[in-house]
C-alpha cells in the first residue's frame, strides 16, 4: 500500500464533494446543511443556494460553543456543534434541509454533527 501526501488526500476530497454538489442544491423551503471539517474544528452553515447566501452557521470557534465548553472526543465536540446549529437554525424559522458532508464519508464526526441536529429538530 503506498502513502497518499496530504495534497492528494485533500484533492479527492474536493472531488468528491463537486460529484456530491451536481445532485445537491439548497432552495429557501429545504436549505442545504454543508459541513467541513479541518483537523482541529469543524463547520456547519446552513445555505441558500438561489440567493448565495449562508442562513445560519456554527462551527467549534463559534461564541455560543465556546460558552457551552465541551470537552472530550472529537465526535462529542462535533454533536455538540450539530446542536447549536440545530437550535439556532430553528430559531430562524428552518426545520427541513438537505445535508451535504461536504466529500467526507458519513461516519465519525460528520455522523455525530448529524445525529446532534437530528436530535434537536432539524430533519433530513
Amino acid at each position: 500500500m503506498s502513502v497518499i501526501d496530504w495534497s492528494e488526500r485533500r484533492r479527492a476530497r474536493e472531488r468528491r464533494h463537486d460529484r456530491i454538489r451536481k445532485k445537491i442544491f439548497g432552495v429557501p423551503e429545504k436549505p442545504r446543511l454543508s459541513v467541513f471539517k479541518s483537523r482541529r474544528h469543524i463547520y456547519a452553515q446552513i445555505i441558500n443556494d438561489l440567493e448565495g447566501r449562508t442562513l445560519v452557521a456554527a462551527s467549534t470557534l463559534s461564541p455560543e460553543f465556546r460558552v457551552r465548553a465541551v470537552k472530550g472526543p472529537k465526535a462529542a465536540i462535533a454533536k455538540a456543534v450539530g446542536e447549536i446549529l440545530a437550535e439556532k437554525a430553528l430559531k430562524a424559522d428552518i426545520r427541513r434541509v438537505v445535508f451535504d458532508r461536504g466529500g467526507n464519508k458519513f461516519h465519525g464526526r460528520v455522523k455525530a454533527l448529524a445525529t446532534g441536529a437530528r436530535e434537536k429538530g432539524l430533519t433530513f
